[in-house]
């Protein structure tokens, strides 16, 4: 008789809103809630095939902490893991996970790591797609990337990743090629969607990618990302083990890269970043770290190289150039976010006036300054940034006393001349200080020119807002305070791959499971009807007869290989995981399987 699915205790609404509720308000968004119903014995089914393959296939090839991490984050072998079971031990480390639907926005991505929250797919990847997945899913985001947690230095590492992450500067380009990719993914993961809107959507990328011949920041970090978290390899050139995630959760991949003769590998260094990568073709090399602790000292170098360490008129013109909102910080603490448009320099390359167009925030410590958001600066802001004359330590360090004895009185006309030659000069009508230091002098009738006398800022403009600064300390991607300026957009809800299932045949899938909890194997002649009619009227469906293999006395056995046999033989692409299947029930010896090209 053909029964219903057992299912484990989940997380109730409550518990899932409570945890969104601790979130930053701007990440909210981006977190959905799971319900476990919505995952059919299917699911459960496609689950535990490809947690028995990777166990099995990885017990050699994987660092040792794999296996160890899987039990120590929650995640069972026999069902799709619920995000209360990994929160349950995830917290005893100090991590949390949330649950999303497909891709989210990188920057996005890497402040949840920041944060030591994993990000988990809300989908289970389908049947058709159990070696690989064109779209993120619960496989590769929890049975991948959680069981490394476990080690302290490799979850540090996780944590400063996302941590110099979202500090990366993404172009305009690289925005619009993350929405391209989020609606690639879907259409390839949809069985309903046409070939045609594949293609075109494809061929879109492939023009953006083309038009982006200098790699963002972003961009580089995303590929020391790939390059280790997700196809990382640690040990030596001649000795080595599996932890990138994007391995240990493919059942080809993580086979086919220990081939040394297919799969070059390369000690890792900051060079990396150079390497681009095809995430639909199989990769030609890997690189091997020494250890977790070499994989934060190479993270380390490149952040070394990056804008919001290195700051200055050069940073400045990379975010100018990004064509996207960005962040100046001058050495005063201020925070500039809008989109640069132009830096001026001094003949040694100093910064001497940094300009914003459009919506502009300015904040001190991540935090908005009051009345100082996009709606007072809607048109841009611009502003000075050097030493004054006869000031020998930068302006913000100077008390009100002190400024008082400079001639730098509110309500009164205040001439400022910088070194730089740029003169400021109206009625200081606001000094705004924070931790006794001064970011902004605000003025009346002021006029703001350079040295050759051109209007950097006329009377009639309005109030003028003057940045405290001698330099620009830092320049990283996105704004400062990103409650008050939210740039990224939630991801929609719900994706292309709910798909429509016939209910019979989950109950079928539900019945398989629990003659697998039976000691008694069953024979053909104690099927029940129900069940012999789903296989005949599903005769391609391996997957089910995979699950009730494990059942099965010998009479049942040799006819479900028969038909299993005789699926290859309608479909040939399903070869490679059927002989998966033939190998656990006859004992195939695994160096004869082929290798999957998925």
């Amino acid at each position: 008789m053909i029964g219903s699915r057992n299912s484990i205790e989940t997380v109730s609404d409550m518990t899932q809103q409570a945890l969104i509720d601790s979130l930053p308000q701007h990440l909210r968004p981006f977190v959905k809630r799971q319900n476990y119903e919505q995952y059919t014995p299917q699911d459960h089914a496609a689950w535990r095939f490809i947690m028995s393959e990777l166990t099995d296939q990885l017990a050699e090839s994987a660092h040792p902490v794999y296996l160890e991490g899987l039990a120590r984050t929650g995640i069972s072998l026999d069902h799709i893991p619920s995000i209360e079971e990994m929160n349950d031990c995830l917290r005893d480390l100090d991590w949390r996970a949330v649950v999303v639907d497909g891709f989210i926005p990188p920057a996005i991505f890497m402040e949840f790591q920041a944060l030591k929250i994993l990000v988990i797919a809300l989908d289970m990847r389908s049947a058709d797609h159990l070696l690989y997945t064109p779209a993120p899913d619960i496989v590769h985001e929890s049975a991948g990337h959680a069981p490394f947690i476990v080690d302290i230095d490799y979850a540090e590492f996780l944590q400063r990743f996302g941590e110099v992450g979202m500090k990366a500067i993404s172009t305009k380009a690289d925005l619009e090629q993350y929405e391209v990719i989020r609606q690639l993914s879907i259409l390839k993961a949809c069985p309903d969607s046409k070939d045609e809107d594949i293609a075109k959507t494809e061929q879109i990328l492939k023009d953006l990618r083309e038009r982006d011949d200098t790699p963002s920041e972003a961009t580089l970090l995303t590929r020391l990302h790939w390059w280790t978290v997700e196809y990382g390899l640690v040990g030596s050139i001649e000795d080595y083990k599996i932890f990138g995630a994007g391995l240990l959760s493919s059942l080809g991949e993580s086979r086919r890269c220990v081939d040394d003769r297919r799969v070059r590998k390369i000690p890792l260094t900051v060079n990396a970043v150079n390497t681009p990568y095809d995430i639909t073709t199989e990769q030609p090399q890997l690189f091997v770290t020494k250890s977790c602790k070499h994989l934060t000292q190479v993270l380390e170098e490149f952040a070394a190289s990056m804008c919001f360490m290195k700051g200055g008129a050069e940073s400045v013109q990379k975010a100018i150039g990004a064509e996207s909102v960005c962040t100046a910080v001058y050495d005063s603490g201020l925070q500039v976010s809008g989109r640069f448009s132009e830096v001026l320099c001094d003949v040694v390359g100093n910064a001497t006036y940094i300009r914003t167009e459009g919506p502009t925030q300015l904040a001190y410590k991540d935090k908005e300054l009051f009345e100082h958001g996009v709606d007072t600066h809607a048109q841009g802001f611009g502003s000075p940034v050097g030493r004054l004359k006869d000031f020998h330590r930068c302006l913000s360090e100077y008390s009100v006393d002190e400024l008082k004895t400079h001639g730098i009185r509110v309500g009164e006309r205040v001439d400022l001349e910088y070194l730089s030659g740029i003169t400021v000069r109206g009625i200081l009508r606001e000094i705004v200080r924070h931790d006794h230091r001064n970011l902004l002098l605000s003025f009346d009738g002021c006029s703001v020119t350079d040295l050759e006398g051109q209007v950097l800022f006329s009377p009639d403009w309005g109030v003028y807002d003057l940045a405290v600064g001698s330099t620009i300390a830092s320049v990283f991607g996105g704004v400062a305070d990103r409650e008050k300026l939210q740039l990224f957009r939630p991801t929609p809800s719900g994706t292309a791959t709910n798909l429509r299932v016939d209910e019979n045949l989950m109950k079928a899938y539900s019945a398989v499971a629990d003659l697998n909890t039976r000691a008694k194997p069953v024979d053909v002649d104690e099927l029940a009807p129900e069940l012999t009619n789903i296989l005949s009227k599903y005769p391609n469906d391996w997957l089910i007869r995979s699950e009730l293999l494990k059942a099965a006395a010998p009479g049942l056995k040799t006819s479900l290989n028969e038909q299993l046999r005789a699926i290859i033989e309608r479909s040939p692409d399903t070869e490679a995981i059927i002989q998966r299947v033939l190998h656990h029930s006859n004992k195939i010896p695994r160096d004869t399987l082929p290798i999957s090209t998925a």
